[in-house]
């Protein structure tokens, strides 16, 4: 067993978190992202800085990292929390994106990196600002956009728009939750809905009361992957990252949900969206990359203890190969 599985992420929080966000799995990331402490690094979800502060403490001097973030609230974080790496040209900041990771990396001029960390998901900050409305524990208008400042509709605007029938499918394929048909129905019903306080008190209209905090989780997640378009964005970056990182280097993905891990796992293990096996003449599987954990890697008690939200986390590492991988039927 390597030493990136028997790490579960002890250190807790560590000294990377902040008020704004804090990392999950810190030294696990590290240890298993970096092969090469000269290189260049990419936080495609840089949040707080967290990851990519602890990533600049473990490279060497001309080592480097690029931080990507579609939410311009996090990259002012970043800037202040890190200027000092930035002024050195350590660090890089971009807004944008990171299904769009080609194209950034090519507007910088970079054509391959050693690593890419995905953390999926949304920050402490977001869940805990009401006006972003991520969250169903306090009022806030129905946006949940990870760039407030883009075009694309707000949660509240995509409701006016659905169907029931649509609606439905939404909280069925994105939330996998059991109600979908009646919750869709009452929601549908209940429309105009602007806030998350409406949302949410429809919702417990409509389920025991042992069941309210769960099935709004499930319906917020639903709605912040439809209005963000999360899993077709992780598809094409998971794409990318083949074409992108150079053989030897790694992939880190934070997953927080089984509709996440599984297209991960998946990615990882066939090096394809389809999970379809590919095999070579004698049957053995070909794959551009060589998975590092065997199973994901989880938060420990402690770590939970210190961060609840990381609960869910898991950590899953590859390694691009330089020809394809082979793996015995």
């Amino acid at each position: 067993m390597s030493a990136v599985q028997k790490h579960t992420g002890s250190a807790a929080a560590g000294p990377y978190g902040s008020p704004y966000h804090v990392p999950v799995l810190c030294q696990a990331v590290v240890e298993g992202l970096i092969t090469h402490p000269a290189g260049c690094y990419v936080d495609a979800t840089i949040g707080g800085g967290g990851h990519a502060a602890a990533l600049l403490d473990a490279l060497a001097p001309e080592g480097r990292v690029i931080g990507i973030d579609r939410d311009p609230e996090a990259l002012t974080v970043v800037r202040r929390r890190l200027a000092e790496a930035i002024a050195a040209g350590r660090l890089q900041l971009v807004q944008g994106n990171f299904a769009d990771l080609e194209g950034l990396l090519d507007e910088l001029g970079v054509p391959s990196i050693d690593g890419l960390l995905l953390d999926l998901g949304v920050s402490s900050h977001q869940l805990d600002d009401a006006m972003r409305g991520f969250s169903f524990r306090a009022e806030g208008p129905l946006d949940m956009r990870m760039d407030p400042s883009s075009p694309g509709p707000t949660a509240a605007q995509l409701l006016e728009r659905w169907s029931a029938y649509e609606l439905a499918d939404v909280l069925h394929r994105y939330g996998e939750e059991p109600r979908a048909r009646k919750l869709a129905r009452a929601i549908y019903q209940a429309r105009p809905i602007r806030t998350t306080a409406e949302l949410a008190e429809v919702v417990r209209r409509e389920v025991p009361a042992r069941e309210v905090t769960k099935t709004l989780a499930r319906v917020f997640q639903a709605l912040r992957i439809a209005v963000n378009d999360e899993l077709r964005v992780l598809e094409r970056v998971l794409e990318a990252a083949t074409r992108r990182v150079r053989p030897g280097g790694r992939l880190a993905v934070l997953s927080y949900h089984s509709l996440e891990d599984r297209r991960v796992k998946r990615f990882l293990r066939y090096g394809n969206l389809e999970g379809k096996p590919v095999r070579d003449f004698y049957g053995r599987l070909v794959s551009p990359w060589r998975p590092l954990t065997r199973r994901a890697i989880r938060p420990s008690a402690d770590e939970v203890v210190v961060n609840p939200r990381a609960r869910s986390a898991r950590l899953r590492i590859a390694e691009r190969v330089a020809e394809p991988a082979f793996e015995n039927p």
